[in-house]
């Protein structure tokens, strides 16, 4: 899965109706052109094909005070709306999601009710456990073979998904304290990631 639709997706949906020169700029805002495919070509391209395939509506408004063309605004269509939430709910229970998509979720989790979030990263935990004991038993050198330095990859493997169990035990315990407001108690973005722009 690609980063930029959910990232994308839920720029839009912070603003209700967004152009393209906004989700850019809240998505900078962000850093998400740093650490994700979220550079301007990326975000200009994803929302027309987007719009192509109805999960937005493209709003044609008034032409620029410069005379430039008339200035097009985005909105979710019911079905981004569901692609929003499942690519959400994806990026924060698969525990193989490259980082940028995993990010994205993160930084998104704020739309989710605090227990559906944190029944989601629990779920990614066990997956990480179940891949380290995939790992554990399949590719573990027998007593006294030693496979030289391609036994580091499984190393690797293993450190990463201790690492990767370790930092999500940590949120959900932050979320199960109290952290961040999520959906259903009050304004999530409130002096949140996105600057604040006049509508």
């Amino acid at each position: 899965m690609s980063a930029i639709r959910l990232l994308v997706l839920g720029a839009v949906r912070q603003h209700g109706r967004a152009h393209g020169y906004q989700v850019r700029n809240d998505l900078e805002f962000w850093g998400a052109h740093e650490w994700s495919n979220a550079k301007p070509g990326s975000i200009y391209h994803a929302l027309k094909a987007m719009a192509k395939h109805g999960l937005l509506v493209a709003h044609d408004v008034a032409p620029s005070e410069a005379g430039g063309p008339p200035r097009t605004e985005y909105e979710l269509t019911d079905e981004g709306e569901a692609e929003y939430f499942r690519l959400l709910r994806d990026a924060l229970s698969s525990y193989d999601q490259k980082v940028d998509v995993l990010s994205a979720g993160v930084g998104f989790m704020v739309d989710l009710p605090r227990a559906e979030a944190v029944g989601l990263l629990k779920q990614r935990m066990e997956s990480l456990r179940a891949w380290r004991e995939e790992i554990h038993r399949h590719w573990t050198p027998e007593q006294g073979e030693s496979w030289g330095h391609i036994g580091e990859i499984m190393g690797m493997w293993v450190h990463t998904s201790e690492t990767r169990e370790e930092w999500t035990r940590g949120l959900i315990e932050r979320l199960e304290g109290g952290a961040y407001v999520m959906a259903g108690e009050g304004e999530p973005w409130r002096g949140g990631l996105f600057p604040e722009t006049e509508d």
